[in-house]
């Protein structure tokens, strides 16, 4: 059972002017944001990545880098246009203040599988390439690397509470539930039973607990139908016990 840590790129320019970026080009992260990134990758420094995978845009790929930049091994590394921000259509670049006043902010919040941004791509689409391209790219890993890798997605926020959603179980119309601020760690583990959120939304903390231990590669599929792929009744011991 690979593992995939989510995290959502770090504040940026926009993000700081209240203004909906999308997929307009030179959106960097402003000083706040590089910061948070520094401090994203050291705390995942304890977590020896086999891949990171980044959204195109710059403000991933900023993020990306710093996390890099703190790993003590050198994981493979890849551009992926599926986890790449929502297409906003016409509502890019405008104003979040301005955006509220529009009937469709409305629905948004209310029914976000019933939106499709003007000009861009429906909630619906952006969730199905993006939890299509998560799970297909976990298996890879762990076909790869074996069931106890660790891998990392830098995307942004409203792709990452989709994939959240998914993995939860819950309907797209309940995403906005979730909260992804900005360089924060979400964790998903993927099983053959069902997938596990272990972690979401978490900014400090401890994550050595998530460092790879040797795993025989053979049969490692089939693993996820045994026993260890089960729900503890009762919750269970949590990690690093028998």
């Amino acid at each position: 059972m690979a593992t995939v840590i989510l995290v959502r790129h770090g504040r940026t320019t926009a993000n700081a002017s209240g203004t909906l970026a999308g997929r307009l080009p030179g959106v960097r992260l402003d000083e706040v944001g590089a910061g948070q990134a520094a401090r994203t990758g050291e705390r995942l420094a304890v977590v020896p990545l086999v891949r990171v995978v980044t959204s195109p845009l710059e403000r991933c790929k900023q993020t990306a880098k710093a996390l890099l930049a703190a790993q003590p091994g050198d994981p493979a590394t890849a551009t992926e246009r599926a986890i790449t921000e929502c297409d906003y259509g016409e509502w890019q670049g405008r104003s979040l203040r301005e955006l509220a006043k529009e009937k469709l902010w409305r629905t948004v919040q209310a029914q976000p599988s019933a939106v499709t941004f003007p000009g861009g791509e429906s909630m619906g689409q952006m969730q199905h390439r993006a939890v299509s391209a998560v799970r297909r790219i976990d298996a890879e890993v762990e076909d790869e690397h074996g069931p106890g890798a660790v891998w990392a997605a830098v995307s942004h926020g409203d792709v990452i509470k989709s994939v959240l959603a998914d993995a939860l179980g819950m309907h797209l119309d309940a995403f906005q539930r979730i909260q992804v601020d900005p360089a924060s760690v979400s964790i998903i583990r993927y099983t053959e039973a069902r997938p596990y959120v272990l972690a979401s939304n978490t900014s400090a903390g401890d994550l050595s607990w998530l460092a790879a231990k040797p795993t025989a590669r053979r049969g490692r599929r089939a693993a996820g139908t045994s026993r260890a792929a089960d729900a503890a009744v009762g919750g269970g011991a949590g990690p690093g016990t028998p």
